[in-house]
């Protein structure tokens, strides 16, 4: 039942932005077969080191959403404090609901129901303006963004030039 009830509501969030676009980013379904998995595209936010790129990512769906959060993964290559190196994106409102059993984030900071897929999409446009270093996923970008930051800039327009090739 709660597969059947998460399978109708990102029907009808793929609906909705498909009907009324988002600037920032584009999604869509992996395959036409599985509305659990998404791809997605972030256009690098606008006065930020990442402006101007095509960053892409797969997004994925469990079957008891909204009450439980998608993982989402870079699949194009990303470097920022708040990305794993496998691509994985590490934000707040992507942990499981409740208390962080470390202590770091407050429950109403974490996965919430209410939250969309524009929500959630919306969230990681506001990680690429604004890196948390306090509490990184890649300890070496974190580390450069604190310490090289000529050298993190670097690296993040390569990144971004090679994103446009690809786009």
């Amino acid at each position: 039942m709660a597969e059947n009830q998460a399978r109708l509501l990102l029907r009808k969030q793929l609906k909705d932005l498909s009907r009324n676009p988002v600037d920032g980013f584009s999604a869509g379904l992996v395959d036409d077969s599985s509305v659990f998995e998404w791809n997605v595209t972030i256009i690098g936010p606008c006065e930020t080191l990442y402006e101007g790129g095509f960053f892409n990512a797969i997004m994925s769906f469990p079957s008891d959403y909204p009450n439980s959060p998608p993982s989402v993964r870079f699949t194009s290559e990303m470097w920022h404090p708040n990305v794993y190196p496998d691509g994985r994106v590490c934000i707040s409102i992507l942990h499981a609901p409740g208390d962080d059993p470390n202590g770091y984030e407050l429950a109403s900071e974490r996965w919430s129901p209410v939250h969309t897929v524009e929500t959630i999409l919306i969230s990681i446009i506001a990680m690429l303006s604004n890196p948390n270093d306090e509490s990184p996923a890649n300890v070496d970008a974190a580390k450069e963004w604190r310490d090289q930051r000529s050298e993190f800039q670097r690296k993040v327009r390569r990144i971004v030039r090679r994103s446009q090739e690809f786009a």
